[in-house]
């Protein structure tokens, strides 16, 4: 963006078209932005009863001088941490009426202040900032001050004013100098930024014959533009349609996050949310070890083999987890696994009625993938659990301290073809995990998360519903907890 001049804009003779003047308005939640851009125009030209969410025009005539007014919506305030990390206390705020009312976010059909300056072309003349006297201006607002006018581009500050709206409501007389000198260093700040530029609206005055406070905010706006040397400020359409598209995804992200965090704290506020996991792999993986680390307790026996499946249940994180081990598989190839081993992997599967969300892959870090592993895991799930298993199948990489400081995803990469392939039928789904200490490893909760992202992203297909012919001879070889599958009596809160 560059400051620019052109004969028109100067009031060059020589130019047909009257002499055009460019305001562009700015401000925060209401702070008069609307009200002031209708007193410039002399007329309700825009609607003061709804919140402004898209920048809008007018256009008058002042002293023989074509004016075009901007609306533009209100600049988002950035939330203040030393406010959202202090809880209030009820008894003292009980029966009384917040200062500052909290704001709703806004939506996403809105557009960011600075797309009015698009409506302008070639560009804005003057930038009014617009602030209320009767609203605190604070460090949290100049925040939001400064970056507006950083998303417009370098140089702005010079084309700016101050304008203060309902001066009328200062105390009997108080004048707009002294309510700078009294508000504080962050309002003190702007009116400097700005090169001391300041106008002061009196809403009282609005109406009567008197009234001169447009003919001098403008008088003030002409003093500006010859100190600018006639130039206005240029306009980059492509720079602020970027600056919309990063701010809308930014917006976007923010909800959502919003959205998870609101949706988690009613998990945990309310009934726990239940998830239910069915542990496999081939034998000595660690799956025992892998289950009492999620459940923060030693609920399975590490160390041995696994011969029936055991299922187990504890609160973590606010969610009810039920989670069934189960005997190994072998390495080579399904027909080396035995039927007994192959109908107990379905049996644990049927333990998790109506179906397991999840079906844990269980893979040491420390082992190697060969060609005939891989073939033979997925061989596995999709022989014992069919074709839409791997919808519901994470790789849970167990032994997670022997990676030190190296990412798990730089194991991956090391790890080669195969164990990239193995990860690409399980939707790229994996966790790491240190299963030595049960309910000390923090990315457990980590691990929870991602499976109730998968679980939203199979939509109406949240678990693998179990198939009948996994309830065959089902105690025959089953070990259950005793406890009705319901009974929650013996969990364990973490």
């Amino acid at each position: 963006m560059a400051a620019v001049s052109s004969a028109s804009d100067t009031g060059d003779p020589r130019s047909r078209q009257p002499p055009e003047r460019r305001l562009l308005i700015l401000g925060g939640p209401q702070s008069g932005k609307t009200s002031t851009a209708n007193c410039i125009l002399g007329d309700e030209v825009f609607d003061v009863a709804t919140e402004t969410t898209h920048s809008n025009v007018g256009q008058t005539e002042i002293y023989g001088r074509r004016v075009t007014v901007v609306d533009t919506p209100p600049w988002a305030i950035p939330s203040d941490p030393a406010v959202e990390n202090t809880e209030p206390d009820p008894e003292e705020n009980a029966g009384a009426e917040s200062e500052n009312p909290a704001l709703p976010p806004q939506s996403l059909d809105s557009e960011g202040p600075c797309m009015g300056a698009i409506l302008c072309p070639p560009g804005p003349h003057a930038i009014l900032l617009v602030v209320s006297v009767t609203q605190p201006f604070t460090e949290t607002e100049k925040r939001a001050a400064d970056e507006q006018l950083g998303a417009l581009g370098g140089g702005t500050w010079r084309y700016s004013m101050v304008v203060f709206t309902g001066v009328d409501k200062l105390p009997k007389g108080v004048f707009i100098e002294e309510h700078i000198a009294n508000t504080g260093e962050a309002l003190q700040w702007l009116v400097e930024r700005c090169g001391s530029r300041y106008h002061a609206f009196d809403n009282t005055r609005k109406e009567t014959e008197d009234n001169t406070q447009v003919p001098e905010l403008m008088e003030k706006v002409e003093e500006m533009i010859t100190d600018n040397q006639g130039w206005y400020f240029e306009v980059n359409e492509l720079i602020l349609l970027e600056e919309e598209q990063a701010r809308r995804a930014l917006e976007e992200e923010t909800m959502r996050m919003e959205e998870h965090a609101r949706q988690r704290d009613q998990m945990i506020g309310g009934p726990p949310r239940e998830l239910r996991l069915l542990l496999l792999g081939w034998k000595g993986v660690g799956k025992s070890s892998v289950g009492n680390s999620i459940l923060g307790r030693r609920y399975f026996e590490s160390g041995q083999e696994t011969e029936l499946c055991l299922r187990r249940q504890a609160l973590v994180s606010g969610r009810r987890i039920t989670i069934v081990d189960t005997p190994g598989w072998d390495w080579f190839s399904v027909r080396r696994t035995p039927k007994r081993i192959r109908q107990e992997s379905q049996r644990g599967a049927a333990l998790l009625r109506p179906g397991p969300h999840t079906l844990l892959l269980v893979l040491p870090v420390v082992s190697s993938l060969t060609a005939r592993k891989r073939r033979t895991l997925l061989s596995h799930i999709e022989t014992l659990f069919g074709d839409n298993a791997c919808l519901h199948t994470m790789v849970l990489f167990s032994c997670g301290d022997w990676l030190g400081r190296t990412p798990i995803e730089e194991h991956i990469l090391r790890g080669g073809r195969e164990l990239q392939r193995l990860l690409e039928f399980c939707g790229n789904y994996y966790h790491v995990l240190d299963s030595k200490i049960p309910g000390k490893d923090r990315s457990v909760s980590v691990l929870l998360d991602k499976m109730e992202e998968m679980i939203r992203e199979n939509g109406d297909k949240a678990f693998l519903p179990i198939q009948t012919e996994w309830l065959s001879e089902e105690s025959s070889y089953s070990s259950d907890n005793t406890e009705p599958e319901d009974d929650c009596r013996g969990c364990q809160v973490q």
